[in-house]
């Protein structure tokens, strides 16, 4: 089987060998009530009302969505409206911490008998995707399909992020602990932990966990961008084509971050929530680069500060990996469930845009196979029909398209905004 190897970028892991620090609890938090893909949860407190750590702050009747809890004790401020980098508004609730931590008494292992249990306690937990898009681990857990095989996605491809190999090399326990779980809970026979060949460490390690566990197998995956992507790592993995329009699910495979199985088994044995992120803080503007472990809803200043980064100085400020990751429209953002990075420089080269030239790079560097230069030329002239036909709906927004062209050419950024033109069925 060829495997799709991708670009090469340079790694700048400059953080693989920092150990987590522990961020200390802020004044205030500011917890958005949308965090995850899906239907945004509603306040279930108000101002002046009195919370602990663990408790559950936000929920909804919505089955795609995921609850919110604090991960500090305190009392609430203020109930908000939160503008989010893609212009999106929630509700979010503001609290000014006491400092004491006390733990809410919600907070217990649940008790899981079988697998609706399970997934119920998936639910409770406020898991989602730790690897940035979000998606709610208890829908990806509760597929209608037959799954024979669960991937769990220890790639982190994107330049700068250490965030997920720290887990690694920190919490490896938990992970075996935790892919042993779900497979015992959803009857998967087979597991992939499948890791990029840059974190060798990791590789032996784990190898040596797994040595007499033949349920699960260790893949070394060539190192190279977007190694990481959903689609990408099943087939790299296992051979098999995710179509347009259809899940992983769809060929009996689940994909997990390797950051949120670790997550839950630690809930499964604490009844600890999702209330905490850990996330690399790195780029030029920032003096002590360094794995962050902080609790959901402080702000990215005091992360920077916390990081001696000359905050007056930043023109740049990226949510996530540079390829993949959001530019920051305000410093004072919360940290949020999919917060794994923040990137900070103080310059930003903003080059000038030429025709295209009819070179191909885009094409050849496009995991999918797709045709950024054609579709670029539909956008343009609204041609839908045509978009449908290039497969633009498969674009999984991995930037390499934009990253290769000599042109400087924004084609990954036109994808997005071809994808909008389409009706949604």
């Amino acid at each position: 089987m060829k495997k799709l190897n991708g670009i090469k970028l340079k790694h700048r892991k400059n953080t693989e060998n920092s150990a987590t620090v522990q961020f200390p609890v802020p004044e205030t938090v500011r917890i958005p009530m949308s965090m995850t893909m899906g239907a945004p949860c509603q306040p279930l407190v108000k101002a002046g009302d009195e919370v602990r750590v663990g408790q559950k702050i936000g929920d909804t009747d919505a089955a795609f969505s995921a609850p919110v809890h604090s991960g500090v004790s305190g009392k609430v401020k203020a109930i908000t409206d939160y503008r989010n980098a893609m212009g999106v508004v929630c509700k979010m609730v503001e609290i000014e911490c006491d400092g004491l931590q006390t733990v809410s008494d919600d907070v217990k292992p649940p008790v899981v008998t079988d697998k609706e249990s399970f997934i119920k306690a998936v639910r409770e937990s406020g898991a989602c995707g730790l690897g940035g898009a979000g998606f709610p681990t208890h829908i990806k857990l509760n597929p209608k399909n037959e799954i024979d095989t669960l991937i769990i996605n220890a790639a982190e491809c994107e330049p700068y992020i250490t965030a997920d190999y720290r887990e690694m090399m920190e919490n490896p326990q938990d992970i075996i602990n935790g892919i042993n779980m779900v497979k015992s809970q959803l009857g998967i026979k087979t597991a992939k932990l499948a890791i990029e060949s840059n974190k060798p460490e990791a590789i032996k390690n784990f190898t040596e966990m797994a040595d007499n566990d033949d349920s699960i197998d260790i893949i070394t995956l060539p190192s190279a961008y977007p190694q990481g992507a959903e689609k990408v790592i099943i087939y790299n993995s296992t051979g098999r084509i995710v179509n347009e329009g259809s899940l992983p699910a769809d060929v009996g495979v689940i994909v997990m971050n390797v950051s949120t199985v670790a997550f839950l088994y630690r809930y499964m044995q604490t009844g600890m929530p999702l209330v905490t992120r850990r996330l690399t803080v790195d780029g030029n503007a920032v003096r002590e680069p360094q794995n962050v472990s902080a609790v959901i809803g402080t702000s990215f200043r005091e992360i920077l500060e916390f990081c001696k980064a000359d905050v007056g100085s930043v023109i740049k400020l990226i949510a996530g990996g540079p390829m993949m990751g959001m530019s920051v429209p305000d410093i004072d953002m919360p940290v949020v469930k999919t917060s794994n990075a923040l990137l900070a420089f103080d310059h930003y080269d903003e080059r000038q845009t030429s025709g295209c030239i009819r070179c191909g790079r885009c094409v050849r560097v496009c995991p999918l196979g797709l045709m950024p230069a054609d579709i670029d030329r539909a956008y343009k002239i609204k041609d839908i029909e045509e978009l449908k036909k290039l497969k633009v709906m498969l674009c999984m927004n991995c930037g390499s398209c934009t990253y290769v062209c000599p042109a400087n050419r924004k084609l990954a950024e036109t994808n997005q905004l071809a994808k909008a033109l389409i009706p949604r069925k």
